[in-house]
């Protein structure tokens, strides 16, 4: 687990670096944006890197490493999102939005730590595409729980699918190194 734990904050250390970076080119830009575009966002991102994995052929020069860090971004951009609300203008400074950035990844670190605990690290075992997979599968319920207004009867809300999909996209990127 501690060589997991060293892994997770490595990618996660260039995750945010990324965001950072963004934040000042870009400001807070992204805090007008809906839980539902954000959730296309991801979509788009998850998509492209199934295509890249099932073509050959590619007509932009990125890869799936910097989709799968824009599915980390994103969904934590989520999670900030949920926890403040859309905004009409942009409203936070790159130190209160890394503060928010650095809170959620310490959950979805924590969740991570406790389901790995459970299932013995089994995403070691599993393929990148299996883990893009399961990403898709997540935002399919994501989309459908927005389609019902964020209710659920039995199942998990929005943010632990969020924090799932971060954790999938980690753990790619980890597979990737």
């Amino acid at each position: 687990m501690h060589n997991t734990s060293k892994q997770y904050d490595d990618v996660i250390g260039k995750c945010q670096s990324l965001f950072i970076n963004k934040m000042i080119d870009y400001g807070s830009a992204w805090r007008i944006l809906r839980l539902p575009s954000l959730t296309d966002q991801i979509f788009i991102k998850a998509q492209r890197i199934r295509q890249l994995q099932e073509n050959a052929t590619r007509k932009v020069d990125e890869g799936e490493y910097s989709e799968f860090i824009g599915i980390v971004n994103y969904s934590i951009m989520a999670l900030i999102q949920l926890e403040k609300g859309v905004v009409e203008q942009p409203d936070l400074k790159t130190e209160e939005a890394t503060e928010l950035y650095d809170n959620h990844v310490r959950i979805t670190k924590s969740l991570m730590e406790n389901k790995n605990h459970d299932y013995g690290e089994a995403w070691r075992d599993m393929r990148i595409s299996s883990l893009t997979d399961l990403i898709l599968q997540k935002l399919l319920r994501v989309k459908q729980i927005e389609d019902n207004k964020g209710k659920t009867i039995v199942s998990e809300g929005l943010d632990a699918n969020y924090q799932d999909m971060i954790n999938y996209a980690i753990f790619a990127l980890i597979h990737m190194e």
